[in-house]
Order: C-alpha cells, then sequence, then structure tokens
C-alpha cells in the first residue's frame, strides 16, 4: 500500500484524525475558532470587532464565547467582505483579515455571481487543505480496495498549475494553486504530471492527457464528473475501445465533487467495464470542508479540527428573502444546536481570512452525532416564485429518476423561472444526445418533483401553470462555458439561472437559433 505506507514513514500521524474520532464536536470546534481568533487579534479585522474581548469569554464550559463573538463580528457575504477588507488584500497590504501578506487567490467559478471572485489562500490553508487530504486518503484503508491499487496512479483533472501573477499576487483555480504545491513524495503517483498541468489551453490539455492515457496505470480519478466524463469519452473514442477499462483496467476509485453526481451517474457508468467506488468531497475554494469518510454512505464527515468554524443558519423564509439574501434578523447556531434533517446554509471562519462568512452552500444533517452532512444546493440556486420552495437537491433527483425511467444520460441541465401571462412557469433546459419524447420527459420530470416536493405539486395547480421543456446538445452548455471563460476545471453549470445570467443565456440559445 505505497501511498499509506508513504504517509506514515513521512511521520504523517493520525493524531488529528482520532481526535475527531473521539472527541465531542463542539468541543472541537470551541478549541478551533479560539485558534482562529488568536491568530487574527492583532489584524485590522480583529483590532476592529475587538476579538481579544471574545476570547476573554472563552472559559472551559460556557457558551458565553459564541454569544460574543456574534454580537461583535458581523455576517459576511463575498461582496460585503471584498468591499471592506479583501480589497486591500489584492493591493499587497499586510495583516487584514489574516496575519501576514496574502500572495494567492482562488477564482471561484462564479456560479451564483456574473464574474469570478477572488478568494485569498494562506500559507495555512494550503497546509489545512493538504492535511484533510491525507485524512481522506487514509480513510480508503476502512474500504474493501486491493493493497495494489495504492500503488497505481492517480489522475486529477483540475484547473491550470501555470497561474496569472500580476506582480503583487498569484491567482488561477484552486485545483491549480494547490496541484502546484503537490509534496514531493506524492508527485510519483500524480497524473497528469507537472508539464500538462501547467497548460491553459482546456482543449489541449485533454488532448494531451488523451496521447498519454495508454502509458498510464491509473488507480483514481479526481475531478468534477461533466469534465471527467467528457475526457474519459475522448479516450475511449481516440483508442476504440469499448469502456475506459480497457485501457485503465485498475482504475476503481472516482473522487468526485463541486456538483451532486446523480444526475451524471447513468451515463458516467455506461463507460465503465466494471463498478467503481464513488467517493465525495466538499472542497470548495474557500476551504477543505467535508468528505466521505466511511463507504456505503452518501453524506460526508464535516472536518472540525483543521482551520475551519461552522455556524448554520436555517435556510427558510425567516432567514432569507426570496432572492436567497439573507435578512439583518437571521438566526444562527453552532454544530451542537443543529437538527437533522433540516436545511442550513453554512457561515464559516477559517485560518485563510474568512470571519463568519456566507459560503452560499446549503447542508442537511443526516448523523448530528457524527458530523454527516449531504449538500442540497445553494442559497441563491433555488426556485420559489411562488411557494414552491424548489431546491437544487429536489431538481437533481428529479432529473436522476427522469432519466433512469427514460434511459437517457442527461449531462447537464438548468432552470430558470419565468412570468407566464398573470402567473408563473418553469423554463428547463436539458443536456442529453440521446433520443427523447419531449413532452413524456416533461411529463416525467413534472410528476417527479410533485412527489419529492409538496409545495411544488400545491403551486402547480395554482400560480405555477406551465413546464416548459428545451431538450439540448450537451456541446450547447459547453460551449457556453467557453465563451463565458469557465470550461474546464472546478468550473460547473448553474442549475438555476437568474437575473442577467439568465438573459444571457436565454440570448445565447436564440441566436443558436436554427443550429440547434
Amino acid at each position: 500500500m505505497a501511498i499509506i505506507s508513504t504517509l506514515l514513514k513521512k511521520g504523517i500521524r493520525l493524531r488529528e484524525s482520532l481526535e475527531q474520532e473521539y472527541s465531542r464536536p463542539m468541543e472541537l470546534q470551541r478549541r478551533e475558532l479560539k485558534k482562529l481568533l488568536i491568530q487574527g487579534t492583532r489584524t485590522a479585522i480583529g483590532e476592529r470587532y475587538d476579538f481579544a474581548s471574545i476570547l476573554r469569554r472563552f472559559p472551559q464550559h460556557d457558551d458565553e464565547y459564541y454569544d460574543r463573538y456574534k454580537a461583535q463580528v458581523p455576517i459576511y457575504d463575498y461582496d460585503k467582505i471584498y468591499e471592506e477588507w479583501w480589497f486591500e488584500l489584492l493591493e499587497g497590504k499586510k495583516n487584514v483579515t489574516w496575519p501576514g501578506k496574502v500572495k494567492y487567490f482562488a477564482l471561484s467559478s462564479g456560479t451564483s455571481g456574473a464574474t469570478s471572485k477572488y478568494i485569498p489562500i494562506t500559507k495555512e490553508m494550503v497546509k489545512a487543505i493538504r492535511r484533510t487530504g491525507v485524512r481522506q486518503i487514509l480513510t480508503l484503508s476502512k474500504y474493501d480496495l486491493p493493497n495494489s491499487l495504492f500503488t497505481k496512479g492517480i489522475l486529477m483533472l483540475g484547473g491550470s498549475t501555470d497561474l496569472d501573477f500580476n506582480g503583487t499576487y498569484f491567482s488561477g483555480d484552486l485545483s491549480g494553486i494547490t496541484a502546484g504545491k503537490l509534496p514531493i513524495w506524492f508527485q510519483r503517483f500524480y497524473k497528469p504530471g507537472k508539464k500538462i498541468s501547467k497548460n491553459r489551453n482546456w482543449g489541449d490539455k485533454l488532448d494531451q492527457i488523451v496521447e498519454k492515457a495508454p502509458n498510464w496505470d491509473i488507480g483514481i480519478i479526481v475531478g468534477v464528473p461533466a469534465w471527467l466524463q467528457i475526457l474519459i469519452e475522448k479516450i475511449i473514442a481516440q483508442y476504440q475501445v469499448e469502456t475506459i477499462h480497457d485501457i485503465w483496467p485498475n482504475l476503481q476509485i472516482f473522487v468526485h465533487g463541486g456538483v451532486s453526481f446523480e444526475p451524471y451517474k447513468k451515463g458516467f457508468e455506461k463507460l465503465l467495464g466494471k463498478p467503481l467506488t464513488y467517493i465525495e468531497t466538499y472542497l470548495a475554494s474557500e476551504g477543505f470542508l467535508a468528505f466521505q469518510a466511511l463507504p456505503g454512505r452518501k453524506s460526508m464527515r464535516l472536518v472540525l479540527n483543521n482551520g475551519i468554524f461552522y455556524e448554520f443558519v436555517p435556510f427558510n423564509e425567516e432567514n432569507f428573502d426570496e432572492d436567497g439574501l439573507l435578512r439583518p434578523t437571521a438566526q444562527t447556531f453552532k454544530i451542537d444546536q443543529v437538527q437533522e434533517g433540516i436545511d442550513y446554509a453554512l457561515l464559516i471562519s477559517t485560518c485563510a481570512g474568512a470571519w463568519r462568512y456566507l459560503i452560499g452552500d446549503t447542508v442537511r444533517f443526516v448523523s448530528k452525532e457524527e458530523s454527516e452532512i449531504i449538500i442540497t444546493g445553494r442559497t441563491k440556486h433555488f426556485l420559489s416564485l411562488c411557494g414552491e420552495h424548489l431546491s437544487v437537491d429536489n431538481m437533481n433527483r428529479a432529473v436522476e429518476m427522469t432519466a433512469s425511467e427514460l434511459d437517457i444520460r442527461v449531462k447537464e441541465f438548468t432552470v430558470l423561472g419565468q412570468p407566464h401571462g398573470s402567473l408563473f412557469a418553469h423554463h428547463w433546459y436539458i443536456g442529453t444526445d440521446d433520443q427523447v419524447d419531449q413532452q413524456k420527459l416533461t411529463s416525467l420530470l413534472d410528476r417527479f418533483l410533485k412527489e419529492l416536493n409538496d409545495d411544488y405539486a400545491v403551486e402547480r395547480n395554482h400560480a405555477l401553470r406551465e413546464v416548459i421543456v428545451k431538450i439540448l446538445p450537451s456541446e450547447t452548455f459547453y460551449e457556453w462555458m467557453r465563451l463565458q471563460g469557465k470550461e474546464g476545471g472546478q468550473n460547473k453549470f448553474p442549475r438555476v439561472l437568474k437575473g442577467e445570467k439568465s438573459e444571457a443565456w436565454q440570448q445565447f440559445i436564440h441566436e443558436k437559433g436554427d443550429k440547434l
């Protein structure tokens, strides 16, 4: 087991993993917030909000520290923290929201806003991401896998490691930043290797990987489902084989994240010669928040003792308005106050200088005791034009069920909410290259959404009068991504389009016209 044995030989200890296994979640989080506040005390934000006084409220068994933290430090979204603090980091200023100068910024995929966001990546955050990555590798020992797998290559399909540099800071995909800082011991397993990873042209990079594919013995693939599926289809077509296992017979694990895998699963598995083990991760531009810790589960375990303090906001109308914006009176809870089965928006404070930061994702606890969550959507990627409260989780599941019923592969989809006379409609765009009866697909999708969401079922008899579906070739979605400068890496097609993006997408589809 070369990877795991190498970790142990290099002195990687299991202390942090064991600590989380056998400690109370709130105790771990209490310590983590204390560490973060100590680090942030002498920063500009720490001085403004008097972190030192919050630290004085850290008795051994008391919640006063959290009450004081909530009272003194406001909640930030990206726009607010950028306008008040992070713009100074881009100018090269030190000790703004974290000690020292920030040299690296991850460009987020920008699915919520119109442009990419610049997320600071500190040295401490790079180390934290690496430590969580090591923990995930070590959990593979809990799976029923042959020892030989751990001598095979790991293909990580991410952004370019050739980062932009403007004289003050480097910027690029988080995957490109972290791949450029891989430890030496890991490089013997890592594919596609340094040279190909530097390529900024996504199409060229895929072609180079296709060319090298037969020379590699890949056991694990890592990346966003849509882009890995495209790569595997290219490899199969190039070498005229039946499945990817004809090229990589030892491929056994797919580590995925960024979007729900379920809508992609049916189409993806048609590219395989034998089943894979699927492992989900929650690695955002803001940090490595969670990963699937045990086989046979569809949930992920929050990482509670590695540079991130979590808060949870119930995702309901009391705390969020109809546009997904947080209300000033929103309630927040720490991890010992959450309940299972409720959707929460995440606030995080991190070792990259994010403080009470609304990351934009919603999660649901399936096990409070084990801190196990599933991702249910985005605070702004939902539809509630008239009270239907349709979540991304509902959408993913309904598309998966529809694809299964029709035996088709749906590679991408998005939905828009629109006026329909005096009432409302949902306009779906479904990306598939299979022949399908559009009317039947529409009927099934609508039926499954009604089964999954009672509010949707009610509104379909009242204000939500129409469901419109347009079938598009998968390539249409990827062409749009290219035009938006969002091809490859960690970029995902947004499941819900609103505002300017909705208008731009509709204009794009209109201009394509007869070509579709």
